[in-house]
């Protein structure tokens, strides 16, 4: 189906806003049209709050990583008082990136003239500029974004008056205060570069609808549960006892996280923090991953995994791990393969929007969610009654 001209009037999605049994999945275009990607970019991603790593990946003054986010590469890192802050890696004179990957530096150069910044985003430094007329240094420090973190959590957000994350997330800190993230380190992170559209990974990632095709030779069949929440997250809750961090069959090892409440102790809560993150809550661990747009057709996928450091100090940690990360490696794999597919058969020009199972009542909310952020609703309402 070729993308309408005004793909944003409400019209076109009556039937994503049906109740669930009735409902239709998203138009194609939302997934292949560059004019659906910019204007997810303006309305969302400018405006909410984008997980980007955690604090202990940033331990020391002067400690940086450079991330991607759909509104440019952001530096994120540790001042000389301990404050981690995040600002745009782009130089305030001709735009150069400034840094790139992860490292630590005492002050930040720019690479093309110069230009030197303090790590709380101060200008120090400007050669040859004496004769351009009322230069003013402090006008031209870095251009920073709000920065907020929970539980060693680290959020970003180019909006700067955006309600603070607790008001953002509403329970989910209450609701996961006994994980005691705030007691685990990152253990490992990984990147992807992938063909396919952002939401289509973070979709397949809060359904249990495809493992037992997509995973069947690995994780095999899941089933879960909707979690009612409130604020801008959803989870599925899937009962078992024992971690799913590993595959099946295998011992996992590690002991539970102390303290876990008995909600919490009884399965995994795949969770959606919206727009684009997801942490996989687990008895003994967590992983997170985010997927961040760079077109209609493509993201990176970034993954990191975390264990309570009373884990991570074990003797048998190095070994006892593997089986671990092989369980990701093989089931990310898996997933992301199957977004590269499905990216592809949304080019077909006679693809319609299909139905939905029951069991994806959670991409049903998120597409919800999606359309609320992106439509003209009150432009629209305004035309039908004029």
């Amino acid at each position: 189906m070729r993308d309408p001209h005004d793909m944003f009037r409400p019209l076109h999605y009556e039937d994503q806003r049906r109740p669930l049994p009735d409902a239709r999945t998203l138009p194609a275009w939302c997934y292949t049209s560059e004019a659906f990607h910019r204007r997810e970019r303006e309305r969302i991603f400018l405006h909410a709050w984008q997980f980007v790593g955690r604090a202990d990946e940033l331990a020391s003054p002067g400690d940086y990583r450079c991330i991607e986010t759909a509104g440019g590469s952001v530096v994120v890192l540790r001042d000389q008082e301990g404050i981690i802050r995040a600002f745009a890696n782009t130089c305030r004179h001709r735009g150069a990136r400034l840094l790139e990957g992860t490292g630590a530096r005492e002050r930040i150069v720019c690479p093309y003239h110069g230009w030197t910044y303090a790590l709380n985003g101060a200008l120090r430094a400007a050669p040859q500029m004496q004769r351009t007329r009322n230069f003013d240094r402090g006008r031209y420090g870095l251009a920073p974004l709000r920065v907020e973190a929970w539980q060693g959590f680290v959020f970003v957000s180019f909006d700067p008056d955006i309600a603070p994350l607790s008001e953002y997330y509403g329970d989910l800190f209450e609701r996961y205060a006994s994980y005691r993230f705030d007691e685990m380190v990152l253990t490992r992170r990984r990147r992807y570069d992938l063909a396919c559209n952002w939401k289509l990974l973070i979709e397949n990632a809060h359904e249990a609808y495809h493992t037992g095709v997509v995973h069947s030779a690995s994780l095999g069949e899941q089933h879960a549960e909707v979690l009612e929440t409130r604020g801008n997250w959803e989870a599925l809750f899937h009962p078992l006892e024992t971690s799913v961090a590993v595959l099946p069959g295998e011992s996992t090892a590690f002991p539970h996280i102390a303290g876990l409440s008995d909600d919490l102790a009884g399965g995994t809560y795949f969770t959606l923090l919206y727009p684009n993150a997801h942490f996989a809550c687990v008895q003994d661990c967590m992983w997170w991953m985010t997927f961040i747009p760079t077109g209609a057709q493509r993201c990176i996928g970034e993954v990191g995994f975390c264990f309570p450091r009373s884990t991570v100090a074990r003797a048998d940690f190095d070994d006892v791990v593997r089986r671990y990360y092989h369980r990701w490696d093989v089931s990310i794999d898996e997933d992301n393969a199957t977004g590269e597919r499905q990216q592809e058969g949304l080019r077909s020009a006679l693809r319609t929007p299909g139905p939905y199972s029951h069991t994806e009542e959670v991409v049903y909310r998120f597409a919800k969610w999606l359309l609320d952020h992106v439509l003209d609703e009150a432009r629209e309402a305004e035309r039908m009654s004029a």
